[in-house]
């Protein structure tokens, strides 16, 4: 799925956030430039955006980490017309059994990819794996806003609008439903914090973006 639509992924998620996504991932950057990190993974890099961002960092090494070869087809050549290609390695790999040694990362990272996880906390878990102690753990995510009218509006969108726009934009109707139905049905805020707890995780954080419709956590392993 993810390989029939990566072509038009980047321009959709520009249509379907109204580019707020943009500035969610500048906050995850700046989140983890404070953390002063020198090899960071960002799981389910998609086509890299969060990825190339990360270079703000200052870290010396960043490997994007994707299922999905279209996906990273589109982010390689991102990278490359960067000319980013010595700081940034884009690799194929399933983030639930990463193929790196324990403790290899200063940050993980992953930006609207652990609702695609099909055992989440197997996921979670070799995250936690190949973190070092002391790294830290970003997650930019999908939520579901809980207040009036912001939460009625949500639903709206997502049931209506948005698998609409997936099928004008990419003749994908389904990939689009998919992303709206997995949204809904992940578990955020608290919840999602809980079960980082439960893995291992500590000093867990929650920061809800523009009224809910999503979250950057973070943790430390």
């Amino acid at each position: 799925m993810f390989d029939a639509i990566s072509g038009n992924y980047d321009g959709l998620n520009r249509v379907i956030s109204f580019g707020i996504d943009i500035k969610w991932r500048n906050r995850v950057v700046a989140i983890l430039k404070k953390k002063n990190p020198n090899k960071i993974l960002d799981i389910a890099t998609g086509t890299g955006d969060l990825a190339i961002n990360l270079v703000k960092t200052g870290a010396e090494q960043i490997i994007g980490l994707d299922i999905s070869r279209g996906m990273l087809e589109i982010g390689g050549k991102k990278v490359a017309d960067k000319g980013l290609d010595s700081t940034i390695e884009m690799i194929l790999g399933d983030s639930e059994n990463l193929q790196f040694e324990d403790h290899a990362f200063d940050a993980v990272t992953v930006a609207f990819g652990v609702r695609n996880f099909e055992n989440l906390e197997k996921g979670l878990a070799e995250i936690y794996r190949v973190l070092k102690p002391s790294g830290t753990f970003v997650v930019l995510e999908t939520s579901v806003p809980t207040k009036f009218p912001f939460k009625q509006g949500y639903w709206f969108y997502t049931k209506n609008i948005l698998p609409l726009i997936g099928k004008l934009f990419s003749k994908d109707r389904s990939a689009y439903t998919y992303l709206a139905e997995s949204a809904s049905v992940f578990p955020h805020g608290q919840a999602f914090n809980n079960i980082l707890g439960k893995i291992g995780f500590i000093a867990m954080e929650n920061k809800p973006q523009t009224f809910g419709v999503a979250s950057i956590y973070v943790a430390t392993k």
